[in-house]
């Protein structure tokens, strides 16, 4: 993520096992009678306990619904697909604004139940932990924003011409019932019906149109494992270009209310141009599809990096073309996308990968180098902030994105060239549809280039005085 008007490890602990306690135990006699019991109400992160929830893993959202941009009413269905990780007798979605009508399990009718922005879903029967299972929600309603006072509002916010839905760390749950936190990530399939001559913006790959009684269905699938919060999708008067690039599909949009060729769009032209050079640092580009999507909305003063398709505010725009915005989004899809986060206290492994783009950029178009970036924050930088455990209201703070590029670069400077560009390339591969944590993040550098960093970890993400440059 990125927003408008800021400057563009922890040890790792082992625990030793004797023999025997390296064992697996023994699989449940299948006779054994299983003690069904809730999954959590939270996924349990140690900054937002209460994101997502426990006792099960999706696999994909599959989501048919339908939206009247004068009525502001969204309905439809939403088919999840996942895999109980315990004994369950019930469990939770995260779902905010939004009824509920009608739940089955299994094909056989389960109850729910609102608490909050909870939704407590019953099946019929007990779910054994390692089993597939299938829940189809039925619901409806006017969807809104979530507000949280300490990081922003993010969810579904409507629109002159229809509907926008974003936000981060939380906004999936404003549109669709979710396991709504990042270490649950699932493939994505959207089919929204809207009066015909309204355009709809997804993730991932786009299918076909379908055109009955002046109603347009479109299709959207990312095939990917994607973090919740990057889902969106996107309503209104838009003019969309498809191409492609690489083999991969390309869409990128721009709404009607802005020029055709103004700063915005030419800005966008130069995606598949971006992703190329970041994929010589980075490693192949990792999703089915590309592209982008400007906004024109006041509420919208930042850009996100959802997945296979960044959002991107207009304010970002204004002063003209802003190649370094669409580098740090692009950065993303490695970096916070395919590479996810397991707990949000880790962001900087996103954000400063993520503006360390931005200063390689800025270095290939002939601009400010990345070391004269680097000197620049290094010289004014208040070394009080931290972004190795930054706390929940600065997770989108200075230190995530400019201490950890500055991070970024200090290793590259530390461990030299060779193995950072190995160090990069093999986080982005072992890793891609995964999730990790800054402690991997530490044993990775460590492995790629043969030094003891402990010490330089501690000093550039938990320390508090300006450490020594490198």
């Amino acid at each position: 993520m990125m927003r408008r008007g800021w400057p563009a490890l922890v040890l790792l602990l082992l625990t030793g096992c004797s023999p025997d306690e390296n064992r697996l135990a023994p699989p449940p006699s299948p006779s054994a009678a299983p003690t069904f019991r809730p999954g959590t109400d939270g996924a349990g992160d140690p900054y937002f306990p209460k994101y997502g929830n426990g006792g099960y893993d999706v696999a994909g959202y599959d989501l048919n619904l339908r939206y009247d941009p004068g009525a502001g009413r969204l309905s439809g269905t939403a088919t999840i697909t996942a895999t109980a990780t315990q004994d369950l007798s019930r469990f939770n979605f995260d779902l905010a604004h939004l009824k509920a009508e009608e739940i089955t399990v299994d094909g056989a009718a389960a109850t729910g139940t609102a608490e909050g922005n909870e939704l407590v879903v019953t099946p019929a029967a007990g779910i054994r932990n390692g089993q597939r299972f299938t829940v189809v929600v039925r619901y409806a309603g006017r969807p809104g924003l979530l507000e949280n006072k300490t990081l922003g509002n993010g969810g579904w916010m409507r629109t002159a011409d229809g509907a926008i839905a974003l936000g981060q760390p939380e906004s999936a749950s404003t549109w669709y019932p979710v396991n709504d936190h990042p270490s649950d990530k699932a493939t994505f399939r959207l089919a929204m019906t809207v009066p015909d001559g309204v355009e709809v913006l997804s993730n991932g790959v786009p299918g076909a149109r379908e055109t009955t009684d002046d109603l347009t269905t479109w299709h959207w699938s990312e095939s990917s494992p994607m973090a919740s919060y990057l889902s969106t999708v996107v309503i209104g008067q838009y003019r969309i270009t498809t191409g492609t690039h690489a083999g991969k599909p390309m869409v990128t949009a721009i709404p009607e209310s802005l020029p055709a060729r103004g700063p915005a769009a030419r800005s966008l032209a130069r995606t598949g141009e971006i992703t190329d050079f970041l994929a010589g640092h980075f490693g192949p580009y990792p999703f089915d599809a590309n592209g982008g999507v400007v906004v024109d909305a006041d509420q919208i003063a930042y850009a996100l990096e959802t997945q296979s398709r960044p959002v991107y505010g207009n304010t970002f725009f204004t002063s003209g073309p802003n190649p370094g915005v669409v580098a740090h989004e692009l950065a993303h899809q490695w970096f916070g996308d395919s590479v996810a986060l397991s707990r949000w206290q880790d962001i900087w492994l996103n954000e400063g990968f993520a503006t360390y783009a931005e200063w390689l950029w800025s270095e290939h178009e002939g601009e400010a180098t990345a070391q004269e970036l680097f000197d620049q924050r290094y010289a004014s930088f208040d070394w009080r902030l931290i972004p190795g455990d930054p706390t929940p209201a600065r997770i989108f703070g200075e230190a995530v994105y400019q201490r950890g590029a500055m991070t970024v670069h200090a290793l590259r400077r530390t461990i030299g060239d060779p193995a950072f560009a190995k160090l990069v390339k093999s986080w982005t591969s072992e890793h891609r549809n995964g999730n990790v944590t800054a402690e991997e993040f530490t044993a990775a550098a460590e492995a790629a280039s043969g030094k003891d960093l402990d010490a330089f970890f501690q000093a550039w993400l938990y320390g508090t005085e300006k450490p020594p440059a490198p």
